[in-house]
């Protein structure tokens, strides 16, 4: 098993960007222009490599490899995103490396792409790429290129030997338990040992309402792979496990005006399996809360106002300071209510620059949001 903080250091201490492996400051797949550049690195990744897997490191400074990390991103439906626009997709895994030096809500992000040994193409245009385009790394760029020739393998000897030097040991899995129990303390930190193999952390600030028990602030960490599974400051979490898997059922707090409830978003399970093998099983139960037709217009007119004096700098009423802080969150309401709402997607989108520049408290809460919004349209 391989320990996926040591391989990104492997990484970043032995190789320039090349035709294998590409580093990025952060990527922004909720727009077209992002989702189009990480899809074009994708593609040309895939092809310079039909033989061996090739990585995007996410979270690292292009002048000197610091790893200044990024905001966790626990799409898990991004295999999704590159079969709707590629053609012979590669399996591709997205996956967040806690570093200790680190706050706690950075990680580094590691995309690791399999090829399928076909030429990968773009099925359909977005943005300034065309269907049928063909990428393919030359040096440290992503570029069109037309094939004639088959394609060379070249890397497989040296990823091997990366991925080999990055393989995890005792040492390493128990100064990971370790580090996790001392980091978490203050928040009932627990780990357990399924298959005789795998070591999984997990802890939260836990709280009984009735029979249940939820958890917020919740990490949950496979110390194997260094590999962060689950993060959030906001959420609400209920936990369970058995010998052979440990689900995770995530709800989110949806509300208009002083009306808000908790309401299932994901479900994720963790298969272990005897053949030192896991899997993760990640399932939407979302069912978007659904309000009177007029009350969400007269909200969704109030949030245009306090938009357009937000763009113009003109000071907000007392009142709309308050609803300034569901924005984000009621635009996105009025979207999943569907028809007669169409333009709130556009609005929620727009406000983001405003939102970040108003305040920190803002954007976080804007980025709990359209995490939301990215797992219900992935499905």
């Amino acid at each position: 098993m391989i320990n996926k903080r040591l391989l990104i250091k492997h990484l970043l201490a032995h190789n320039d960007e090349n035709s294998f492996y590409d580093k990025k400051r952060q990527i922004d797949i909720t727009h077209k222009e992002g989702k189009a550049k990480f899809l074009k690195h994708v593609c040309a990744l895939s092809n310079s490599n039909p033989k061996n897997n090739s990585y995007i490191v996410i979270g690292v400074e292009d002048e000197d490899n610091s790893i200044v990390g990024a905001d966790f991103f626990d799409d898990s439906k991004i295999q999704n995103l590159i079969n709707a626009y590629l053609s012979n997709p590669p399996i591709v895994q997205y996956e967040n490396i806690p570093f200790p030096h680190l706050p706690d809500h950075k990680v580094v992000g590691l995309v690791t792409i399999r090829p399928n040994g076909e030429i990968t193409s773009l099925k359909k245009n977005i943005w300034k790429y065309y269907g049928g385009a063909v990428f393919l790394r030359d040096g440290s760029m992503s570029m069109p290129k037309v094939f004639d020739i088959d394609i060379k393998d070249v890397n497989s000897k040296i990823v091997e030997a990366i991925e080999k030097h990055a393989q995890n040991n005792i040492k390493l899995t128990l100064d990971g338990v370790f580090d996790f129990m001392n980091k978490r303390q203050d928040l009932n930190p627990q780990y357990k040992v399924f298959k005789e193999y795998f070591v999984l952390c997990w802890s939260g600030d836990k709280k009984q309402i009735d029979d249940e028990t939820f958890f917020s602030r919740v990490d949950i960490e496979l110390v194997n792979e260094q590999v962060r599974l689950f993060y959030s400051t906001l959420d609400r979490v209920t936990i369970s496990y058995t010998e052979d898997a440990f689900k995770i059922t995530e709800y989110v707090k949806l509300g208009l005006q002083s009306s808000f409830n908790f309401y299932k978003l994901e479900e994720k399970i963790i298969h272990f399996g005897d053949n030192a093998h896991y899997s993760i099983e990640t399932n939407l139960v979302f069912n978007p809360p659904q309000f009177n037709k007029k009350v969400l217009h007269h909200i969704f007119n109030t949030n245009n106002v306090i938009f357009e004096k937000l763009k113009k700098n003109v000071s907000l009423t007392q009142i709309e300071t308050e609803d300034l802080h569901n924005l984000a969150a009621s635009y996105l309401i009025c979207y999943l209510n569907g028809f007669g709402f169409e333009n709130a997607l556009i609005k929620l989108e727009a406000v983001k620059p405003y939102l970040k520049n108003y305040s920190s408290t803002l954007y976080s809460s804007y980025k709990e949001t359209i995490r939301i919004l990215r797992k219900v349209k992935y499905n």
